[in-house]
């Protein structure tokens, strides 16, 4: 006979776990119909679980989580390119990409976006070929030809009729488009666009063609490519870019704005917050080692977000960020330009006060873990 309410409430009532495991065990259970025996065995589980995730007091929980990531690292491949199962799109894997990673990089070497759909888009090819158009960065190569006339000092763009009506676009707006940007007169014949320069120069009509090849007349600058593909477990088409724009990709109609992601985690952060760079930071990484087919801990991948995120800014973790902001004068000359750290504290008058690891392991005393954390005290007879 399956239990009450009330059952449930008094027999997880006094367990040795967290109040916030309590209250999740209970919600968890009170939505399932279980016998007094099944309960017993669930909580007598859920204590077995808690008891092996906890760690021992003491514990060096960051030299734990450097060695758990260090190890696989060095099994990791070098190769910096590879296609994400999209074709065409080129992504960093391996360990340049994990490196990327803790560093913080504001910019990453290929960023990228998955844009979801929302449900009329995810299902229709053409909307989302349209949308795609919308959001790519359309220059005049693209479009049609350019060429320089040097006997008549003009310049001439060759439109493609096919190609313009399938980007949704008009002789009149290009030619609009390259007058705003360019500031020149632009004379429209059909699909002929001439552009002639202020001065008659050779300098300045080369100068002219190169900033021409350079306007985009549609899309969002950053994107220089977006690719389709049906993704079958899901059965939705997916866009997947080549350069990434959070922030201006989202205003668009048709996406899915709470499963639209990028690589670029400094992106995630300015947009949506720091949390969601630290669950931007967990994924990459998680993603980044299993695609090499390693497995290292979730926790121990937490523990390296957690304290690049802890300021409420994301900090790489090098001499420029975590590192280079401890506290302790050999903790911060131990990892990097080790001489310019000790003359600075030097002239400042620094006083190292000899609490972590670090400099207790360069000056030969025991460290402040484990065993070294514990101070045996005898009581005196009297």
């Amino acid at each position: 006979m399956a239990v009450s309410t009330k059952t449930i409430d008094e027999m997880t009532e006094n367990l040795p776990l967290p109040q916030n495991l309590v209250d999740a065990l209970r919600s968890d259970l009170q939505k399932v119909d279980v016998t007094k025996k099944q309960l017993e065995n669930i909580i007598e589980r859920s204590l077995e679980s808690y008891e092996y995730a906890r760690i021992e007091p003491c514990e060096a929980a960051g030299v734990v989580s450097a060695q758990s990531i260090g190890e696989p690292g060095t099994q990791m491949t070098m190769r910096t390119f590879h296609y994400a199962g999209v074709a065409e799109i080129n992504v960093t894997l391996g360990l340049p990409r994990l490196i990327e990673i803790v560093d913080a990089r504001k910019n990453p070497s290929t960023p990228m976006m998955t844009i979801y759909l929302t449900e009329e888009y995810a299902k229709d090819r053409d909307l989302a070929r349209k949308l795609a158009w919308e959001i790519e960065a359309t220059h005049i190569s693209h479009v049609g030809s350019l060429s320089t006339d040097l006997t008549e000092m003009l310049l001439e763009i060759e439109l493609n009729e096919k190609a313009i009506i399938q980007r949704g676009l008009t002789a009149e707006e290009i030619a609009e488009k390259l007058e705003d940007e360019l500031g020149v007169t632009v004379v429209t014949e059909k699909n002929i666009l001439t552009i002639r320069p202020e001065n008659e120069s050779y300098r300045e009509l080369l100068q002219l063609s190169k900033n021409a090849e350079s306007v985009i007349i549609k899309g969002v600058k950053a994107i220089n490519r977006v690719v389709i593909s049906k993704d079958d477990i899901i059965g939705e088409y997916v866009m997947y870019t080549e350069g990434s724009a959070l922030k201006q990709v989202l205003v668009f109609d048709g996406i899915d704005t709470t499963r639209t992601n990028t690589n670029n985690v400094n992106e995630v952060y300015e947009v949506f917050g720091i949390e969601a760079a630290r669950n931007s930071i967990i994924k990459e990484a998680i993603d980044t080692l299993r695609e090499q087919g390693l497995t290292v801990d979730v926790r121990h991948i937490m523990l390296v977000s957690d304290i690049m995120t802890v300021d409420g800014e994301v900090k790489a973790i090098g001499r420029h960020g975590i590192s280079g902001e401890k506290a302790s004068v050999l903790a911060r000359a131990a990892f990097e330009v080790t001489v310019s750290h000790l003359l600075d504290a030097g002239l400042r008058g620094d006083v190292d006060e000899l609490k972590g690891v670090t400099e207790n392991v360069i000056v030969g005393q025991p460290i402040k873990l484990g065993t070294g954390h514990i101070k045996l005290m005898a009581a005196k007879k009297t």
